[in-house]
């Protein structure tokens, strides 16, 4: 019998609950200063780890420090400074005209609107979701990167394969208040405990409100 509405948002909060006692302190991996080098590490992240972005954007922001110094840089020696992100020539392609639009546009700064950013060249929603949640500490959705699809389907809180609808299924769920620690505990959750290929089931806190713990078990 499917699980009625009330019943799985009820489930939801449960899982937020438990994810605040597991991971009180989980937030955005990725270093940054500003909300522009947040922009550019989010862009970078994509396919790629967050590890590995921190090791490039080290030199890069050091190098690089405004939208107008990304507008001018040589693309070739750009994308050879990323190159280890993967996919780095739509990377540089979409961090040099997402700066010029914002030097064109906002006086070379990050907007503060999801209206806005999704209108820079390379930037959906989720980029604007953790720019805008954690630069700006603004609710505007919920991140949805491949942790939190992934967890949102095991959870059986969505089974959309479209992130933005993934994005809305868990925003009726999950209280607006969590939206942005939410991403964060459950990416934490899927890089520690409920990993894509072993999920570990015996030791994980969401268990008893987890549909796949016994499939998984």
């Amino acid at each position: 019998m499917p699980e009625r509405f009330a019943d799985k948002r009820a489930r939801a909060g449960r899982i937020v609950r438990a994810l605040k006692q597991a991971y009180p302190d989980a937030r955005c991996a990725l270093h940054h200063s500003s909300p522009l080098e947040l922009l550019v590490a989010t862009i970078l992240s994509a396919q790629c780890t967050d590890e590995r972005v921190n090791q490039v954007t080290r030199g890069l922001f050091a190098k690089y420090r405004s939208a107008c110094d990304f507008v001018s840089a040589d693309p070739h020696q750009l994308e050879n400074e990323i190159r280890s992100t993967g996919f780095y020539r739509n990377k540089t392609k979409h961090i040099q005209a997402a700066s010029a639009a914002l030097v064109e546009r906002h006086h070379g700064e990050v907007p503060n609107t999801m209206e806005a950013l999704v209108e820079l060249p390379g930037v959906a929603r989720k980029t604007a979701n953790v720019v805008l949640g954690t630069a700006f500490g603004k609710t505007a959705g919920i991140v949805v990167d491949t942790h939190v699809h992934r967890l949102a389907k095991r959870l059986d809180l969505s089974r959309e394969k479209d992130p933005e609808k993934v994005e809305q299924n868990l925003m009726s769920l999950v209280p607006e208040e969590d939206w942005i620690q939410f991403s964060y505990m459950l990416i934490e959750h899927g890089r520690t405990v409920c990993k894509a290929r072993t999920p570990q089931c015996g030791i994980c806190v969401l268990s008893s409100n987890c549909p796949s713990a016994s499939l998984e078990a």
